[in-house]
């Protein structure tokens, strides 16, 4: 048993003369495919990869029921998991984060469409509660002055938090449909979307020239949006607080890899509770002023979980 009294099933405690096995979802980036390939490693830990493609598709797991010891998780995902009590700590570490003001589509073939017109529009997005979905919001409110609620929202999942309920202005599309078609037929004015934007004739970013958008985002708020962190379960960090430094030293060392090819521009792999106090604080507001939180979070509440055991080593 684990000295919380619940059962360990992943974590493999270490000897003296062999690493403690962690059992790991991340997904490869440049800057985790070294420490995915072997090729950066820390006598302390062990990290046995399992390959969640899409990497979306570990977050419920982990955040329900912590099905691994380490995991990436989208930023939204991780504040309604620690406010809600589940036991996961937060690494001061992101690992993916993107502008996103060219991640809102919409259908040019069936008329322009901008800003200033989606009051009362079916806008389509994978879950209410996706990351992606929060900065485009965030951004259509604070840049933009759209009103959220006067948006038509439409959802085909719900949240990666069982306990999560969307706000009276979301609804659920019909069990099998899906945002790309809803939009070529007319049923949704426009869609949200991440990863998996099309490249495809006539769906049109609904923000003119994303891009120009994007950089004078950035030279307002000085960080790029932050996408997906990482986590590690407060068992982990209860019992092994030597196997959380060395995984967050892994994941430093990481992006270090990768700093030459990212030397001119913006950094999106913030480190360390510094470089993110302020814009986990932004953060923070966003998903509170779209009703994505059941109780209201501090930063220095976050920083709590891991602060003790990294200390001076993330500042």
């Amino acid at each position: 048993m684990h000295p919380s009294g619940t059962k360990q099933e992943h974590t493999t405690l270490s000897t003296s003369t062999q690493p403690l096995r962690l059992k790991t979802a991340l997904h490869t980036y440049p800057h985790t495919r070294a420490l995915k390939a072997g090729e950066l490693t820390d006598p302390a830990v062990e990290l046995v990869f399992e390959e969640v493609e899409p990497i979306h598709r570990a977050f419920a797991p982990m955040a329900r029921r912590q099905a691994y010891d380490i995991s990436e998780l989208a930023i939204v995902t991780y504040l309604q998991a620690k406010a809600y009590g589940k036991p996961v700590v937060l690494l001061p570490a992101v690992v993916a984060a993107r502008f996103q003001q060219g991640c809102i589509i919409y259908n040019a073939q069936r008329g322009k469409l901008d800003v200033g017109s989606l009051a009362g529009k079916k806008v389509g997005v994978r879950a209410y509660t996706q990351t992606t979905g929060m900065w485009v919001r965030a951004i259509l409110a604070q840049t933009y002055g759209v009103p959220l609620d006067k948006i038509d929202w439409i959802t085909i999942e719900g949240a990666h938090l069982e306990e999560y309920r969307d706000p009276p202005f979301v609804r659920r599309a019909e069990s099998g449909k899906q945002l790309l078609p809803m939009l070529r037929t007319g049923e949704l004015d426009a869609v949200i979307l991440g990863n998996d934007l099309p490249d495809e004739p006539g769906l049109e970013p609904l923000i003119g020239d994303a891009a120009a958008a994007d950089r004078a985002w950035y030279a307002l708020h000085q960080y790029v949006p932050i996408n997906h962190v990482v986590v590690v379960t407060k068992a982990l960090g209860d019992a092994q607080p030597q196997a959380m430094r060395a995984v967050y030293d892994l994941l430093c060392r990481g992006k270090a890899s990768v700093v030459a090819e990212n030397a001119s521009k913006p950094d999106k792999l913030l480190f360390g509770y510094d470089a993110l106090r302020g814009p986990l604080e932004e953060t923070l507001a966003f998903c509170e002023q779209q009703q994505l939180l059941p109780r209201k979070l501090s930063v220095d509440e976050i920083f709590a979980d891991s602060l003790a055991i990294l200390g001076d080593a993330a500042r």
